[in-house]
């Protein structure tokens, strides 16, 4: 049989988490919020009247489930053979502020930096005189570790890089073409950038606080959690200077962790 993989949606509220009634855990106003992955963020799909009126089902999956991915996908529950799913918030991202200069979303780290990576791919406009290759390489799974099949870990970028030169090389190309083309090439690990927190300002070490409209950030990091070495940030320096667009500079407090970034894993 042929089988395939489509990609799916549900454009509406369909699971709640909910949590308890502040009334029933009052020390969470003083030893914060606190859940036990196991039992207390298990989703809610419906209530158990509403669900004694469906019809029974053996299936591996609940069936009410398969019904919406059905209508969703356009065929009927039994041509689905399994899937992968992820809960997201379905609140719609708004633009707000007395003067709109908010952006109220989740999930901007990094969706951010990845409209502005395509963006600024769709602005390059004509390449057909252009030498080098460029790439925009948005991954998965950074929050569980990147080590997934198409992981920042994963060998996915080795794969790209040697077909690009591979194709581009011919069959006459150096055997080292494709070693020499990754020295060659330059990386630029774009992530989010925390401002100074009005509230938390202590947070931040003294000398280095991003602030609101001052301009792009260049993070550096002596354990090596970021990209960021005097090699790396010097073309960035450079292009910065000759557009006139301001650089501001952060390090993490001594005495605090910071992010990481795929940088570094690449």
């Amino acid at each position: 049989a042929d089988f395939s993989s489509r990609l799916v949606r549900i454009n509406k509220p369909i699971l709640r988490i909910p949590t308890l009634a502040i009334h029933l855990n009052r020390e969470v106003n003083s030893d914060g919020f606190k859940f036990n992955t196991q039992t207390h963020v298990l989703p809610v799909l419906s209530t158990a009247v509403k669900e004694a009126l469906a019809v029974p089902s053996d299936a591996k999956h609940h069936p009410r489930l398969l019904e919406m991915l059905a209508k969703e996908l356009s065929c009927k529950p039994e041509d689905i053979h399994d899937f992968d799913l992820n809960l997201v918030d379905t609140q719609p991202s708004v633009i707000g502020g007395p003067l709109d200069e908010f952006i109220f979303s989740p999930r901007l780290d990094n969706l951010c930096m990845s409209f502005c990576a395509l963006q600024g791919m769709l602005a390059a406009g004509d390449l057909s005189s252009e030498s080098n290759v460029r790439l925009m390489a948005l991954f998965d799974h950074e929050e569980v570790g990147s080590a997934s099949d198409h992981g920042a870990a994963s060998p996915i970028i080795a794969e790209v890089v040697r077909r690009v030169t591979t194709l581009l090389g011919g069959t006459s190309m150096p055997t080292d073409l494709v070693e020499v083309a990754l020295r060659k090439s330059f990386l630029v690990s774009a992530d989010m950038a925390h401002a100074v927190h009005p509230n938390y300002s202590e947070k931040h070490e003294s000398h280095h606080q991003p602030a609101m409209h001052k301009g792009i950030v260049i993070k550096e990091n002596s354990n090596q959690r970021y990209a960021t070495s005097s090699i790396t940030s010097l073309p960035l320096r450079i292009i910065a200077q000759k557009r006139s667009i301001p650089l501001q500079e952060f390090c993490v407090r001594n005495d605090s962790a910071c992010g990481s970034t795929i940088g570094p894993i690449i």
